[in-house]
């Protein structure tokens, strides 16, 4: 299996070389964090270019890769939402909801890798001085190194602030750490509020936006997929709007929510200029997405078909089942015709023999799940009409099979083949920061900054900023044109539709404080083999203490003036 981080040179794909990612990921995955001394040879790494102080860039960006949960669930939290059941009972992410986690089973990795490659960037911008490979002036390359090494300060500054925004949003206040520590000094430290964090990440981004390039196209090598400035205002606009929700700003400081308006509309304002549009909806993944326009800041992995093996339904040769999308999910899409939701139109039983239920639906749907009846995937290999009603092909009693009634299509690439002889593998990209993101972060910003969502103020209205989205040409849904509480209730639910799968409603929920609404039940379709859809809870747990994570026990003993966040 490949899994090389892979970038674009003049059109064409440039792959790093599997032996050095291979290296990359597994020595900067090592166990550290940010109680550790690190002890990198400083010679080796300060002295050399290629094999040193480049290799110590990537050990930084590869955190950013290291995933929440192992591969066969990419770095979906889904499951712990009202987006997906995971099929598996095996499956790490089921934790969330069935109380399975706790001080002394945190989910730490955010920890981890975060303090890990802050105290990797923190030796870097202290060592810089010490920075020389003059004495490989005559080497062809040198010119390009110098240049490279030119702009990795502000990289890594970018990923170290990205990094406290992984640390600001899972864990509210922790230690903001901006040099290296010894053990002792690290074992002393307190967590900084998270006012504070919030401030870093922004001047942070400030202040090394001028010094990044709006694209690497023109760049040495050409490597896209590192930090630009477009990222950096990305982060801050996404900073300032997690600062102003009610999680964070209790009191509802509307000079917060402005804050976040402004940063989100400074995007949308430069996109043309910086070369950003808005795409098709199913060009968002697949194996050119990394390259998609609209993207801001994505995770390219190599060529693989693990994502679509932990995917594809049960029956599909190799299928696993994975992150099945909820009943609950599929009411929330509206019809074209008139807006309605699916749960509006249909509250009750339905029968699918005498009924399409999903005719009309938002496009967005199609794109997004595979439902009963549907052929999938959609490789000659292997495509064949689904069956998700009891006994069918895909569904109950198989062992694994579907206990919502779907299964995943958006990121899932259908044209892996994953029968046991002639497999195919294709590139995939999770997507970080799009343009399309900042489309709703500034509705929601400028709607709570001015208490309406037809309030002009910031040169243009919240409905019409959630319009510029449902007028794309392949998904032309009815406009919002709602106001007050039912604006919000309709923004949540485009929130859910439009970012489906990219890891935003887990944060979403808990930043808005509305997990008992959203988490404590999900609805599932149940479909007979007379092709009756029934829906029918499953009970999830939930407390308000989830809406940070338990600060790691093992970090609570080895530092004494640490304190663990309320409830746990």
């Amino acid at each position: 299996m490949r899994t090389d981080m892979f970038f674009k040179t003049k059109g064409l794909v440039k792959v790093l070389p599997f032996y050095l990612f291979t290296f990359l990921l597994f020595t900067a995955c090592a166990n550290l964090d940010y109680t550790e001394e690190n002890s990198r040879d400083e010679e080796w790494t300060y002295d050399y270019f290629a094999d040193g102080i480049k290799n110590l860039v990537f050990d930084v960006y590869a955190q950013v890769y290291n995933s929440e949960f192992d591969d066969n669930s990419a770095y979906f939290l889904a499951g712990a939402t009202d987006e997906a059941q995971y099929a598996l009972e095996t499956g790490n992410v089921n934790s969330y909801v069935n109380g399975g986690w706790s001080p002394a089973n945190p989910f730490d990795r955010t920890w981890s890798k975060a303090y890990t490659a802050i105290a990797d960037v923190n030796m870097y911008l202290e060592k810089l001085d010490e920075t020389d490979i003059s004495d490989w002036q005559y080497n062809s390359n040198y010119p390009n190194w110098v240049q490279q090494m030119e702009l990795f300060p502000y990289e890594l500054r970018f990923l170290r602030a990205y990094f406290y925004f992984e640390l600001f949003k899972t864990y509210g206040d922790v230690p903001l750490v901006t040099t290296t520590l010894t053990n002792g000094q690290a074992n002393n430290m307190e967590r900084t509020s998270a006012d504070q964090i919030v401030k870093f990440i922004v001047d942070e981004c400030d202040a090394i936006a001028p010094y990044l390039p709006v694209s690497y196209v023109t760049e040495v090598n050409s490597e896209i997929g590192r930090a630009t400035r477009i990222a950096a205002f990305a982060l801050k606009a996404r900073t300032l709007l997690y600062a102003a929700s009610p999680l964070h700003n209790p009191s509802g400081d509307k000079a917060k929510w402005a804050k976040a308006a402004e940063a989100c509309k400074y995007i949308i304002d430069n996109a043309a200029l910086w070369g950003l549009k808005l795409s098709a909806y199913g060009s968002l993944w697949g194996h050119d997405a990394f390259f998609n326009q609209e993207l801001i800041f994505g995770l390219g992995r190599g060529e693989t078909n693990t994502f679509e093996m932990a995917n594809y339904p049960v029956g599909v040769e190799n299928g696993s089942s994975g992150n099945c999308p909820t009943q609950s999910l599929v009411d929330q899409y509206e019809y074209q015709d008139n807006g309605e939701t699916f749960l509006q139109r249909y509250p009750g039983s339905i029968d699918l023999n005498a009924v399409d239920p999903y005719e009309g639906l938002d496009p967005r749907f199609a794109l997004t799940v595979v439902k009963n009846g549907d052929e999938w995937p959609s490789n000659g290999a292997q495509k064949k009409a689904i069956e998700t009603f009891t006994g069918g092909f895909n569904a109950a009693p198989k062992y694994g099979a579907t206990s919502t009634g779907y299964y995943l299509r958006k990121y899932v690439d259908g044209s892996c083949v994953t029968t046991a002889d002639n497999q195919t593998t294709r590139r995939h990209t999770w997507i970080l920061f799009r343009l399309g993101e900042f489309y709703l972060d500034y509705a929601e910003a400028v709607f709570n900054a001015t208490g309406s969502a037809n309030d002009a103020t910031y040169g243009m209205t919240a409905n019409e900023a959630v319009n510029v989205l449902r007028n794309r040409a392949d998904i032309q849904m009815p406009p919002f044109t709602e106001d007050g509480d039912e604006w919000v209730k309709r923004y949540e639910r485009e929130r859910l539709v439009e970012l489906a799968f990219e890891n935003h409603r887990f944060w979403d929920v808990r930043r808005w404080k509305k997990g008992a609404q959203y988490f404590k039940s999900v609805q599932v379709a149940t479909i007979s083999p007379s092709l009756t859809l029934t829906r029918s809870t499953i009970n999830r747990q939930w407390d308000d203490k989830f809406n940070f994570y338990p600060i790691p026990q093992t970090e609570l003993k080895k530092n004494p003036h640490l304190t663990q966040n309320p409830g746990w």
